[in-house]
């Protein structure tokens, strides 16, 4: 649902609260004005899917995304979780390629997009900006890397604990200081965690055994942030 808005107000919405934007010249409110688009998508609404062509960068003003890969067998890899004050489509963008992932809403989502010439446009007359967005490219290959590293070598059960403490650290936790302010399928963690469903809920039943957690629904509450970083700095092992 687009949302009728000054268009100049989104100007200063797009500066004030996505992270890359921050100092946008006063000039550009003129080269964006009237050529934002602001819209409201809901829960299992797709924003793009993989191999489709950017039309639009996305600036998330508030909601939680999820960017999956399907494999040949049909599965959902998830690549990227998107919070507030995130873009997407920057690599498809800057690399003039078509999207790698497919993005699909996972709790209700305001969104500003960025028509992709705009966009383009603004690089070119903002060498802090195209520093800032080089930034965040070489953070999402360090972090890939990571993952990768990851996956090679720890259990699974250090990877499922990586992920609780990864949620915290891109969502954070609601008011009782407890619990991951996100709602995860148990097939989302297993695709986080690269790790099967059934993996999933035996260990998040053992890191309750282990008085690490405790389960209600889909809500995850971490009883014991600091036993749990212990266990990841020991490699999976209970000290």
């Amino acid at each position: 649902m687009s949302l009728i808005v000054n268009p100049y107000a989104l100007f200063f919405l797009l500066r004030d609260q996505i992270r890359v934007f921050e100092g946008l010249a006063p000039e550009d409110e003129i080269l964006l004005g009237g050529k934002l688009i602001r819209q409201l998508f809901r829960k299992g609404d797709i924003l793009f899917r993989e191999g489709s062509r950017p039309a639009f960068l996305y600036g998330v003003l508030k909601g939680k995304i999820k960017v999956f890969q399907t494999g040949i067998d049909g599965r959902e890899q998830i690549v990227h979780l998107i919070r507030a004050g995130d873009i997407m489509g920057h690599r498809a963008i800057c690399g003039d390629d078509n999207f790698s992932g497919t993005a699909e809403v996972m709790d209700d989502a305001d969104i500003i997009q960025l028509p992709r010439g705009l966009f383009v446009q603004l690089l070119r007359r903002h060498p802090e900006l195209g520093l800032r967005v080089a930034r965040l490219l070489a953070d999402e290959l360090k972090d890939a890397e990571l993952k990768i590293t990851q996956m090679a070598h720890s259990s699974v059960r250090l990877r499922l604990a990586q992920t609780l403490l990864d949620l915290v650290a891109s969502y954070g936790l609601k008011k009782d200081q407890l619990t991951i302010n996100v709602l995860m399928s148990r097939e989302n963690l297993a695709s986080l965690a690269g790790t099967t469903r059934e993996s999933v809920t035996r260990l998040l039943h053992e890191f309750g055994d282990m008085s690490l957690i405790v389960l209600s629904g889909r809500q995850i509450q971490i009883i014991n942030m600091d036993a749990l970083r212990r266990f990841v700095r020991n490699g999976g092992l209970v000290s």
